[in-house]
């Protein structure tokens, strides 16, 4: 049978959440599947390390797919086209968009609906189209990978899809993850100027990850326990409506103790976990919350936020808080800053918990789901 997949976020140097997802879970497929042709769908130039398997396919589709008219264009245009072109037999889309001008059989994948919770955190136009869309991408799909029991809930809560529809596939963590040598961790300090102790936030930079929450609960900290060390890292690019984060940055008294990095090589992001007192992720709405696990799957203590998905997943290996509260943030920053045994114990938790959240375990589940869409057949 003959696979394509939407690879679209296959970005060098820039993988992201979305980015991250397709890599892991596509080139785990091509493995575990060899017996069917698989097809990746690109909307640019791509890099050839992103093609595991010298027998996959690859086409650049036109136009490149990174505005509202555009993904209309790339999925009801082009993509169908392509679909037709190569007699494909089933379309997985890994990024939350499916086509409405196919009849090949789609297998799609929503990480969050945060748009209708958070719409004000998110351009006017991209809402309109998300709002607009999602609900016929849910409906066009011939079945639907939610990354937590939360999405699952919320799909069908606002678009009323079947549960028989729906199926959870946790999402995993990869294998550069895990503890690394002291060694490796003081190159990467000394490459990124950390000579202090750090805390670390990993995620794009807008509204709904609540990035303004985590430097006033930093300035408290500081405030508070003036002898302390530590310093605040930022990993990610500015996505959105950063105005109040960007002022409230600038008027700081702790301002010099913050270091905002846009863009962080992939591999460096282990050790940079590895070297961190705690990851700090208490975003307002989360359909998984992916750099929780991998924290843990480093040792590393979180403080998330309790109605986060990641909270259930990390039972007693994180720290909870409300998302809105700064005095919560702050007091779990200064617990973890204060107290060894503390992160001791939460480190050995999260390694545990994180053992059996694999995307080896993820590709085999989304695997089956592929087998039992191909038996059904193509629609008429």
């Amino acid at each position: 049978m003959r696979i394509a997949i939407n690879t679209r976020f296959l970005l060098k140097g820039k993988l992201e959440g979305l980015g991250v997802y397709t890599q892991e879970i596509s080139s785990r497929l091509v493995r575990l599947m060899p017996e069917h042709e698989w097809f990746f769908f690109f909307d640019r130039p791509f890099d050839p390390a992103f093609i595991p398997d010298n027998r996959i396919k690859t086409a650049v589709l036109f136009p490149p797919a990174r505005h509202p008219f555009l993904w209309y264009w790339w999925f009801e245009h082009s993509i169908p086209r392509h679909l037709k072109k190569n007699n494909i037999d089933l379309f997985f889309s890994p990024d939350g968009y499916a086509s409405l001008g196919t009849n090949v059989p789609q297998l799609l994948t929503i990480h969050d609906i945060a748009f209708e919770h958070y719409p004000e955190g998110i351009p006017p136009l991209v809402n309109r189209y998300y709002r607009h869309f999602t609900p016929k991408f849910c409906s066009a799909a011939d079945h639907i990978v939610c990354v937590s029991e939360k999405t699952m809930a919320d799909v069908i809560r606002h678009y009323g899809i079947s549960e028989d529809k729906l199926s959870v596939v946790h999402n995993g963590h990869s294998d550069i993850f895990k503890p690394v040598q002291e060694a490796e961790i003081e190159q990467v300090k000394k490459r990124f100027l950390l000579r202090k102790p750090f805390f670390i936030y990993l995620g794009a930079i807008h509204p709904r990850k609540n990035v303004l929450a985590i430097l006033q609960s930093f300035e408290r900290l500081k405030a508070e326990n003036p002898s302390l060390p530590h310093q605040l890292v930022l990993v990610g690019r500015k996505a959105w409506d950063n105005d109040a984060l960007e002022s409230f940055l600038q008027k700081m008294a702790f301002k010099d103790q913050v270091l905002w990095i846009e863009h962080v090589q992939r591999q460096d992001i282990p050790a940079l976990l590895n070297a961190a007192t705690a990851l700090i992720y208490p975003s307002f709405h989360e359909g998984f919350g992916l750099p929780v696990l991998e924290a843990m799957a480093c040792g590393t203590p979180s403080i998330t936020s309790s109605d986060s998905p990641m909270a259930a997943f990390a039972k007693d290996s994180c720290l909870e808080v409300a998302p809105s509260d700064i005095s919560a943030i702050s007091s779990a920053m200064s617990r973890l800053a204060n107290n060894p045994d503390l992160r001791q114990s939460l480190s050995e938790k999260a390694l545990a918990y994180a053992a059996d959240m694999t995307w080896e375990t993820a590709a085999e589940k989304i695997g089956a789901l592929i087998e039992k869409l191909l038996s059904k057949g193509k629609k008429a």
